[in-house]
């Protein structure tokens, strides 16, 4: 993403609108609030553009135990059905430090719907009670142990794919590549602007550092919470596309399950996400890249007012529906 002289143009009208609103509201940036304020706001505001909730016939609350013991709680969205559901884990968005299985709700439903898959969100623990690589450590837990349980969930395990949303797409991202290094096979990774890249240099963080909702000060608000320490950005844990292994090695993307991307053209991510799309193309692996043009971070929550994001969700079913078989 070159330098452009004017990116608000870029964006669509029903983008425009949607930001203009939100300045108009005067909430104080998330950056100036206290992480359980943060939370709290995250909670309030995340389903206000986003479309109502879809009806299931399987909604259950589920208890996935973490490698120390913790109980992270976990949700199953499926459709009716009579044979065994693939099943895709899902990870929220949120910088590490805000979102919820609650605030994914209806992306989450609706994929369950339009893909006629088992949906299971689950609650990673959040910074900075919790900081990197607890996070990381839940993802891969809740992967191993709703492949143990599948049988007993009434799923098929195997075919299981992992997805995510921003920080949640690095986690799912992290994920298939620790289920690749385990022989552990999926069939899709489902990511929607996951960020990719341990340092925040690319030319589309410059163009869209303030004015697109997700700003530069948001960014560095989450990781400095969820960070250890500035070498945390170099562990491919945290940095898929550029972080190094304990050998100070980047870490390899063959035989990592196939990929499908959705980016948003007006976003910061926007850069690291193509870059991570290349890696893995260069890897072999097989990849569906979608930029939804004029639209910003976070836009597949907005489906009551941004077409875009009702395309996203039809896209990225196709893509489970295709994986699945």
């Amino acid at each position: 993403m070159s330098h452009h002289p004017n990116p608000r143009s870029l964006l669509t009208t029903q983008m425009r609108g949607v930001l203009d609103r939100i300045a108009r509201a005067g909430h104080p940036p998330m950056h100036a609030l206290s992480p359980d304020q943060a939370k709290r706001a995250y909670e309030a505001g995340a389903g206000v553009l986003d479309m109502a909730p879809h009806k299931l016939a399987r909604v259950e609350d589920l208890v996935i135990p973490a490698r120390d013991g913790f109980p992270l709680p976990a949700r199953l969205y499926a459709p009716a059905s009579e044979q065994p559901l693939p099943v895709l884990m899902y990870l929220h968005g949120g910088g590490f430090t805000v979102g919820s299985v609650a605030t994914h709700e209806p992306l989450c439903r609706h994929l369950a719907h339009l893909a006629q898959c088992a949906v299971v969100s689950v609650d990673y623990r959040l910074a900075p009670e919790w900081q990197f690589p607890t996070a990381v450590h839940d993802a891969w837990d809740s992967l191993a142990w709703l492949r143990e349980q599948a049988t007993t969930l009434r799923l098929d395990g195997t075919r299981l794919a992992v997805g995510g949303d921003s920080a949640g797409g690095t986690l799912a991202s992290v994920t298939a590549i620790a289920a690749r290094d385990a022989s552990l096979p999926l069939s899709l990774q489902l990511l929607f602007y996951p960020g990719t890249a341990g340092h925040q240099d690319t030319p589309s963080h410059k163009t869209f550092a303030e004015g697109f909702l997700l700003e530069e000060p948001h960014i560095s608000y989450f990781f400095g919470h969820y960070l250890r320490s500035a070498a945390d950005r170099d562990d491919w844990r945290f940095a898929p596309l550029d972080g190094v292994d304990d050998s100070g090695q980047v870490r390899e993307l063959d035989g990592v399950a196939p990929v499908w991307i959705g980016l948003a053209e007006c976003d910061c991510l926007t850069d690291e996400g193509v870059m991570y799309a290349d890696r893995l193309r260069m890897a072999g692996v097989p990849v569906d890249l979608e930029i939804y043009a004029g639209v910003v971070h976070g836009f597949i929550q907005f489906g009551r007012a941004i077409p875009q994001a009702m395309t996203a969700h039809n896209d990225a079913a196709r893509a489970l529906r295709h994986a699945f078989g």
